[in-house]
């Protein structure tokens, strides 16, 4: 769309507004789409149901796009794999064996840890936080609101931060390509800019620590200690058919049997990056590692219950399907997410809301302001990669228009794309992270919100400190 003007920004803002007010993610995820492709074709509604159906076809044909479906899909097999084999229920008893986790304080704090420590991918992040955590987050009567909040919080927020994975491998990639020297150190030094993701790992420590529970999460805390898991009416983003609690596993429950195919997705990750990069893990594909990663973890699963005969091959089978079943849902969001993505950018939505800051050059206005055009656009499409590549190369000539340091200009986009993230609904780690704390998607989004704005008006006003001494 040659020179897009506010009409861009129709379409995702009616899938987060009807998102938010009606519940029902799949239509309204639907319903932007639509509007999307009715405006790029002359406002002919009936071409927009027609091309909205192909766009979606589409996404399909992305190897990039299909590899992320399809690893939701495997993960959801190696779930439901690891409940049947009895290993979360074997980890979480070795926990309370050993008196790891003997209350909700502690729950809470295994679950930030996790996120903390898994930094090699934030789906991967999230998903074994939410397998390990959530029985102990049921059992404690810990919200699970509270448990996607704290996981949302400490994925891309912590992967951001780490060069030397998909998240800096990306990152890297775009900044090599606009032919920023050492672009490696730029990143390195842009870290300590990086003020939304501090604020946002911190705040959730706080959060577990002194139990910061206010707005709808004080609600949903209420209502976790009375026994009840889920809100009125909630629809969890997981099927609980796949959840099992691997206490009828036809062998002993082991903690190994979660603990090695958990080791192997993570340790393949990197693996992976480094085969797909030839040598190199920046310029390895994120997409590709992280599906090897996950195909690999179920590999392994299924060799350890292979080898213990717990199941047979037609067995593990079976409880694979079914566990991909179960993540069906959130692989029809992903696929919307993904075409409603798609249409934005035909629209040309992120470089309209990114045109915003042109001719505002002073530091002190420029890095806020960049920051909270960065989270617009990230909310707006649903995706932080996606904001970076529109915004780093805005960043990069104003940095040198200005003859000062990229690094802070570098962190505003990448802190500002991550807090938009964080607080959108038709986002994908969003989306996941509801998925793997098995909440009602707008459950999570209500109770986040809070949090996450206090975090980004902390970094806002840490930019414009640190544009103050540019």
């Amino acid at each position: 769309m040659n020179d897009p003007t506010w009409i861009s920004v129709l379409p995702p803002l009616l899938a987060i507004v009807l998102a938010i007010a009606t519940r029902q993610v799949y239509l309204s995820l639907a319903g932007g789409i639509w509007l999307g492709w009715t405006i790029l074709l002359n406002w002919n509604p009936a071409a927009g149901v027609a091309e909205s159906i192909e766009s979606a076809v589409r996404v399909l044909g992305d190897g990039y796009d299909a590899r992320v479906i399809m690893f939701t899909l495997v993960i959801g097999a190696l779930i439901a794999t690891m409940s049947s084999s009895g290993g979360v229920a074997g980890f979480v008893a070795w926990l309370e064996r050993n008196r790891w986790v003997t209350n909700g304080k502690r729950a809470q704090m295994l679950a930030w840890l996790i996120g903390v420590l898994i930094f090699i991918e934030s789906n991967i992040t999230v998903l074994v936080a939410g397998s390990v955590s959530r029985p102990l987050f049921d059992r404690y009567r810990v919200s699970r609101e509270k448990l996607a909040y704290l996981i949302d919080s400490t994925s891309a927020p912590i992967c951001i931060l780490i060069p030397l994975n998909a998240w800096g491998a990306y990152n890297l990639g775009i900044l090599n390509g606009l032919g920023v020297e050492d672009s490696l150190g730029v990143f390195l030094r842009s870290i300590f800019f990086n003020f939304y993701s501090f604020a946002a790992v911190i705040l959730a420590l706080a959060v577990v620590l002194a139990r910061l529970d206010w707005g709808p999460m004080k609600r949903a805390e209420a209502r976790a200690a009375k026994g009840e898991v889920l809100s009125p009416g909630a629809t969890p983003m997981m099927d609980e058919g796949i959840l099992g609690s691997g206490e009828d596993a036809p062998i002993v429950p082991r903690a190994m049997n979660m603990v090695v195919p958990v080791l192997v997705l993570v340790g393949l990750m990197p693996l992976g990056l480094w085969a797909t990069g030839e040598g190199d893990l920046r310029a390895g594909d994120g997409s590709i590692a992280v599906l090897w990663a996950s195909l690999g973890g179920l590999a392994a699963a299924w060799i350890l219950l292979l080898a213990q005969r717990a199941y047979s091959v037609n067995e593990l089978v079976k409880i694979a399907l079914r566990g991909a079943g179960g993540l069906v849902p959130l692989a029809l969001i992903l696929l919307l997410a993904l075409a409603l993505g798609d249409v934005t950018g035909e629209l040309g939505t992120g470089e309209y809301v990114a045109g915003l800051t042109e001719g505002v050059l002073a530091p002190i206005v420029l890095l806020p302001l960049a920051f909270v055009v960065s989270a617009a656009i990230a909310f707006s499409i649903g995706s932080s990669w996606g904001t970076f590549a529109i915004m780093i190369p805005i960043m990069v000539p104003a940095a040198a228009a200005l003859q000062l340091d990229l690094a802070p200009f570098l962190a505003a986009a990448l802190s500002g794309g991550i807090f938009g993230d964080h607080c959108s609904p038709i986002s994908d780690t969003t989306v996941i992270s509801s998925m793997a704390s098995a909440t009602d998607h707008v459950d999570h989004v209500r109770t986040q919100l809070p949090y996450a704005l206090a975090g980004g008006a902390v970094a806002t006003v840490c930019f414009a400190v640190a544009g103050a001494f540019l």
